[in-house]
């Protein structure tokens, strides 16, 4: 797994980088974890300033959860599980105590958005597209915290939007929308603007820093816990659940029942 979430510390600034190129980045359970372990850490390592989160090259920032896993999927346990991980891992990300910097080229899908959005500065590529298409590949739902987040964001209207119609946000529209905050003309251009934010930001009062970061976390109150569990096994323990799974792994359209 250690070739798959590579972890660099250069001058004070942490960078993750989501390294499965071959799979546009997409997370393995391991990966989530592993980042999760990276957040924690840097909470009481006085080294650490900043942390950067990237993809390996120039074609995706995270696509989201590896599809092939949920082949292990059985039990309504199993998707309530993978639910609350995920929610674990972006509330980490999310709460951790040193800001967090998203530089995303290409595409930044489900779990991959979910993650950029919990952090704290998000700059893109002309490339960039961002959404949760889950509503065209998989018939799965995001979690309570998640819709929250995307909520506190852009707005429920445009959560609809997004997620209704499962297309993609381009960078000119992302930032217009307040899902990033700068673009930038190129690879190279976006890690050199990565790492001048992540030392602008390391170089500001760290308790202020802080102080904004949970402020505006605790305005963004989260769900009950098991206030979606109804949802979530309404979809992971569906037909079509199951079908748009084979489906996209089988590279095919799926034909959606609603059961």
């Amino acid at each position: 797994m250690s070739d798959e979430l590579l972890y660099d510390v250069r001058d004070g600034i942490g960078y993750v980088t989501f390294n499965r190129p071959q799979a546009r980045n997409a997370m393995i359970f391991s990966m989530y974890e592993r980042l999760a372990e990276i957040c924690t850490n840097a909470n009481t390592d006085h080294s650490i300033k900043a942390l950067v989160l990237t993809g390996a090259g120039e074609k995706a920032f995270a696509a989201g959860t590896d599809i092939s896993q949920f082949r292990e999927f059985k039990t309504q346990q199993d998707a309530l599980d993978y639910e609350a991980k995920i929610d674990r891992v972006l509330g980490v990300l999310e709460s951790c105590g040193k800001p967090t910097i998203a530089a995303m080229a290409g595409a930044c899908t489900g779990g991959g958005a979910g993650m950029a959005f919990s952090c704290d500065l998000r700059i893109g590529m002309v490339n960039t597209r961002i959404g949760f298409p889950i509503a065209r590949t998989l018939g799965n739902c995001l979690s309570m915290s998640n819709y929250a987040r995307l909520v506190s964001l852009i707005g429920p209207a445009r959560v609809k939007d997004i997620v209704f119609t499962s297309r993609l946000v381009e960078a000119e529209e992302a930032k217009a929308i307040g899902m990033i905050n700068e673009i930038l003309p190129d690879h190279t251009s976006l890690l050199a603007r990565a790492e001048e934010l992540a030392k602008l930001v390391a170089s500001q009062a760290p308790l202020t820093l802080r102080a904004t970061k949970e402020a505006l976390r605790r305005l963004k109150e989260r769900a009950s816990e098991g206030m979606e569990k109804d949802l979530i096994l309404m979809c992971y323990m569906s037909r079509d659940f199951r079908e748009g799974m084979e489906a996209f792994l089988g590279k095919r359209t799926p034909v959606w029942t609603g059961t």
